[in-house]
């Protein structure tokens, strides 16, 4: 994902969001879009068999998280038909140590030259990826989000909102066997280079011991595609030192 050079005034509005760490602020020492770039490759570290992506109900949610104070959510592959068209749904319950933020893209698109069919032969350029994931985003719709029942504001606009984020081009290791590219069709393993992404993303800050829910979704209309995303967490106390330092 390209890096946005939003207004000041978006930036200002971020922090109209109590828990959601303000895209300005580089939380954790990263832009917003190099912890998206991080994100897919956290995502396409994962085998399909475990990967909490491709599944609902109880996840596991710790699986390949880095060392460090944050942890990845993210949408679903999984799609399901609905009265609209395609659907992309899940309702996860998992648990999460204390101290951890959670970084997740409400909804992004991430392109390289690794693509599965039907993607033609071709070997695009970044400029060319980049204004790929740029027009693609461009078209994004029904950008929403709940902490515990608490709307996220500045997201609906996907042109405006300063949630929004374009990664550096960054590179991702996909595991030899049952890796997200096999599933959808191509044989490629090992490392992939030159991938970039373009999305609207947020940064909670570490949510305190009990129960909470976030709840996401959006859509590209001109794919056809839209998802509605659950989160059932559990923060669980911290009792072995900083939950932050694993």
């Amino acid at each position: 994902m390209v890096a946005v050079a939003a207004l000041p005034g978006n930036l200002a509005r971020a922090d109209n969001n109590p828990g959601i760490l303000p895209p300005n602020s580089h939380p954790y020492g990263k832009t917003y879009g190099q912890w998206q770039a991080a994100h897919w490759q956290w995502l396409y570290s994962l085998q399909v068999a475990d990967h909490p992506l491709f599944k609902d109900g109880d996840v596991d949610l710790s699986l390949n998280q880095p060392p460090g104070p944050v942890w990845f959510l993210g949408g679903t592959f999984t799609v399901t038909s609905g009265p609209g068209g395609p659907v992309n749904l899940a309702n996860r319950t998992g648990t999460v140590p204390a101290g951890k933020a959670l970084f997740f893209p409400v909804i992004d698109f991430e392109i390289d030259n690794a693509q599965p069919p039907p993607t033609p032969p071709t070997t695009f350029t970044t400029v060319e990826l980049r204004a790929m994931a740029k027009s693609t985003m461009d078209g994004a719709a029904g950008i929403t989000c709940t902490i515990d029942g608490v709307a996220v504001n500045n997201l609906g606009d996907v042109l405006s909102t300063p949630y929004r984020a374009q990664t550096p081009v960054f590179n991702y290791f996909l595991p030899a066997t049952d890796n997200v590219d096999q599933y959808f069709g191509a044989d490629v393993t090992g490392l992939v280079t030159g991938a970039v992404a373009d999305g609207v993303c947020l940064m909670l800050a570490p949510l305190p011991p009990g129960q909470h829910v976030i709840h996401f979704t959006g859509g590209i209309p001109a794919f056809g595609f839209s998802l509605d995303i659950t989160y059932n967490i559990t923060v669980t106390p911290n009792t072995a030192g900083n939950a932050s330092d694993d």
